[in-house]
């Protein structure tokens, strides 16, 4: 309890300059790769500390190194600084001024966050046995800006990471994770139906491909339920068709794209093999041809057994009992620190930051909402994790 106390006051004691950041990089948000405001802010914030700063060639990451008093391990802590292509309606006082861009996904707080623990840490210094090594990375939405950064050396000698990512759905005050998938993988299917254009009024003459790509929508859904194990569960969404231009034409092609999500390696190559055979098969039996295109996107976040049982105890141990949730099963979304995972031990956990006016965590805007937003003295319990997920090593 000791502990507890004084990690959370000593994150306490930088929360005004933290919450200060945090609105300033809110306020200027940037998309993809390219983040060279909230770079520069970064090192900004980092200047005075006793820290090895390098920054990225690929993108606008910025890497720093703590080294402690004592030899160790290097314990990586990472936060993504990118923001969404969207409009932000939480009528904030210090809303985005740059309209379709939105920091939707809290990585303005995760950012922050982690310049507040590297401060925090580096009080600490000489308590540290090993190095901690801060990793603010571009371009986690899409982009694939961990990947880069690894092509770039940023696990070199590191022995286990974690990161944050906050969520007002869960309340404030508590954190979750879970070991296993923790988060989905993210394919992209596109699929192009070509048939034989014609005249609305005579369809017999036309080789129509509207109901083919109907018959594909329906039927992928029904694949995924009948050939995917219900406990290793998939996921594909269809959301653009495009298809004709007017009421009397039957047009030559049509257009379908979405979402595939799965929580296991194993799913996502049934997954994948049962879009081709279901669209390949649909457009034959229609006379049409289709054009399938399964784009790779991020793979499965697994987190490791014992990592996330660390976490759990450094939660309890920071935050105070009963304030770690074991997350019963993966979410659906996606995280490019399922790259770094793949290389190295560590644990991805959720950090609760439902704001204070909504009783109902589970009733508050989600992230990639345009109406989300956060508790920001929740920023102090993440600040607090961070540290504690270092001293405890």
């Amino acid at each position: 309890m000791d502990c507890m106390n004084e990690l959370l006051d000593a994150a306490s004691s930088v929360f005004d300059d933290v919450v200060a950041f945090r609105r300033d990089i809110h306020q200027h948000p940037e998309l993809g790769l390219d983040n060279p405001r909230t770079q520069e802010k970064i090192l900004d914030a980092l200047a005075d500390l006793p820290l090895n700063i390098s920054t990225g060639k690929g993108l606008t990451s910025v890497v720093a190194d703590l080294d402690g008093a004592n030899d160790g391990p290097t314990i990586l802590l990472r936060a993504d600084t990118d923001a969404l292509p969207m409009t932000e309606d939480s009528n904030e006082s210090f809303c985005s001024l740059d309209p379709g861009k939105a920091h939707a996904c809290g990585h303005d707080a995760h950012t922050a966050m982690l310049v507040g623990a590297a401060r925090l840490l580096s009080q600490r210094r000489e308590e540290l046995s090993g190095r901690v090594r801060f990793m603010f990375q571009p371009g986690e939405e899409g982009a694939g800006g961990a990947p880069i950064m690894i092509e770039e050396g940023v696990l070199k000698d590191v022995d286990r990471a974690f990161a944050i990512h906050i969520t007002p759905n869960i309340p404030t005050g508590y954190a979750a994770c879970r070991p296993g998938p923790f988060m989905a993988s993210t394919d992209t299917l596109r699929v192009t139906v070509t048939g034989k254009g014609g005249h609305a009024s005579t369809p017999y003459l036309c080789t129509d491909p509207i109901p083919a790509m109907a018959t594909m929508i329906t039927s992928l859904q029904t694949a995924v339920t009948r050939e995917i194990n219900a406990f290793d569960p998939a996921l594909i969404s269809i959301t653009h068709v495009e298809g004709g231009t007017t009421t009397n034409v039957i047009p030559e092609t049509v257009f379908f794209e979405g979402t595939i999500r799965c929580v296991s390696e194993r799913s996502r190559d049934k997954v994948r093999e049962a879009i081709r055979r279901v669209c390949t098969q649909i457009a034959l039996a229609h006379e049409c041809e289709a054009s399938i295109s399964l784009e790779e996107g991020y793979p499965v976040t697994v987190n490791h057994a014992d990592q996330s049982d660390f976490f759990g105890k450094v939660c309890e141990r920071t935050l105070g009992e009963g304030k770690f949730l074991t997350m019963p099963s993966p979410v659906m979304g996606g995280e490019d620190f399922s790259y770094v995972l793949q290389q190295v031990p560590g644990v991805m956990a959720f950090l609760g930051v439902c704001p204070n006016d909504i009783k109902d965590s589970l009733q508050a805007a989600p992230c990639h909402s345009n109406r989300m937003r956060l508790n920001e003295t929740a920023m102090i319990n993440g600040m607090a994790l961070h540290v504690g997920m270092v001293l405890n090593d």
